[in-house]
C-alpha cells in the first residue's frame, strides 16, 4: 500500500484527491484525518470504486469508534 492511500499524518487540507489503485485485490481503503479540535475521523471505501461511486459509497467513524490495527495485535 502506498503512502498516498494512507495519509494518516497529513492535515485535512493536504489529503490526496485520488486513491491509489495499485493492488488488484478486492477490498477497502481508508483515510484517517487527525483533527486538532475534534475527534479524529476515519473514512472506509471500496478500493475499486469510481470517483462517482466514492461520493455515496463510504462509511465514516469518529473518535474512539476505530482503533489502529497494530495497537490491538
Amino acid at each position: 500500500m502506498s503512502d498516498e492511500a494512507n495519509p494518516r499524518s497529513e492535515p485535512a487540507d493536504e489529503l490526496p484527491t485520488t486513491v491509489s489503485r495499485e493492488s488488484n485485490e478486492p477490498g477497502f481503503e481508508h483515510v484517517v484525518v487527525e483533527n486538532d479540535d475534534e475527534p479524529d475521523e476515519c473514512a472506509i471505501f471500496p478500493r475499486e470504486a469510481t470517483e462517482v461511486e466514492l461520493m455515496t459509497t463510504w462509511i465514516s467513524a469518529s473518535g474512539d469508534a476505530f482503533t489502529d490495527l497494530a495497537s490491538v495485535r
